[in-house]
Parts: C-alpha cells; structure tokens; sequence
C-alpha cells in the first residue's frame, strides 16, 4: 500500500496537531511536512515531498492569505495538489479558491471526510465536497446570466418583456414609438444571439434568465 505523504499548513497550533494525530492513524497517509504561515509554507514544501497539501484559507487574521499561499506553491510546483481547509462557507471564498487552483474545499467542521478527501485529490479523482459544488453551480449561473445580459441590447430586452406580456407587434410598436420593421429586425436579431425559434420562445428564456 503506498503512504500519500500530506503537507499541513495550519496556523493554530492545537488544531495542526490534532489534525497531524488524526491523520497519522490511517494506514496509508503520513503527514511529512507543516507550516504555520506562507513563508514557511513557500520555505519547507518541498522538502515534504508531499503529494497533497492541506491548506488552512485563513492563517493570520482572516486575510484569505491561504489563497495567496496556495498561489504561490502552484506557481512554484505546477503539480502541486492543494485542498482548502476552513470554517468559512462564503461562495465568493469557495470560488477564489479555486480560481487559484485548488481540487476541493472543506469545512473543518467536516474532519472526518479529510481522508477521503486526500485519497480522492491524489488520484485526481476528487469529488468536490457538496458545499463548494454549490458555490461553483452559483457561480456558473451567474456568469451566464451575465453573458445572456451583455447579449441583448436595452431595445432588445424591451421588446421580449413586452413580448412576455403579451402584447402584440402592433401594440409593441405604440408603446415603443418604434415601426414593425425595426420590431422584426430585432426580433431576427435576438433570434439568431439565442439561438431560438420563436420570439415567445426568446421571451420566456429572457425571463428565466432574468434579462428584464
């Protein structure tokens, strides 16, 4: 059975050492490195050998600077395998997190899925852990709505909302002071940038994404 060498940074002392006994009781993982702060984590990483690094996010005064250090040890060492330890569940904190290159994120209320957790990382197999898939479906979503938001023009999403109220191409050009060809060189437009059939179709699209 091959032992998965594991580097702790974990800037409380009572913490890292319950965690390094914890994960010295399973049979295949030995913690071979720790550090306290970035520079020590910069400084002893690779003389740990390590296959995984657990990384506390905050490790002097929730400045985040474990996102930095993780950062940095991937800048360093590309194969790096870093998993983001912490308390915090803020979505904005999980997605930054891996922005910087972290395979998983896990609440330290959650300790007993750390093995697990490192098997997972180190066959590049990792399930990311329920609470940061979330975060990252979030984050997905918002980036399309904001796509979907630069797609259509002001002109545009007022035509779908109208469109969505029901109105027809008549009462659009009244209450827009527009003609019907421009109404029908929208609609064509927004067509073809949806990649729909039908302007009612667009419509109730523009509304689930909430473009008006």
């Amino acid at each position: 059975m091959k032992t998965i060498a594991v580097f702790l940074v974990e800037d409380d002392p009572v913490w890292r050492k319950g965690l390094i006994d914890y994960l010295n009781k399973e049979p295949d993982i030995r913690v071979t490195g720790e550090a306290a702060s970035k520079e020590e984590a910069i400084e002893r990483f690779a003389q740990s050998a390590a296959d995984v690094v657990l990384m506390d996010i905050n490790l002097t005064d929730n400045n985040l600077d474990g996102i930095d250090t993780a950062i940095s040890l991937l800048q360093d060492h590309p194969d790096c395998t870093i998993i983001m330890l912490t308390s915090l569940t803020d979505e904005d904190v999980i997605v930054e997190s891996f922005s910087a290159g972290a395979v998983n994120y896990i609440s330290k209320s959650s300790f007993k899925e750390i093995p697990d957790a490192i098997r997972a990382a180190h066959t590049r197999q990792s399930a990311i852990h329920p609470t940061a898939a979330q975060a990252l479906r979030n984050e997905f979503l918002r980036l399309k709505n904001d796509e979907y938001q630069k797609l259509l023009s002001p002109a545009e999403k007022d035509i779908l909302r109208l469109i969505h109220e029901g109105q027809t191409q008549t009462q659009i050009e009244r209450s827009l002071h527009i003609t019907k060809r421009t109404i029908k060189n929208h609609i064509n437009r927004i067509l073809k940038k949806m990649g729909v059939k039908s302007s009612k179709e667009a419509a109730a699209k523009a509304r689930q994404r909430k473009l008006f």
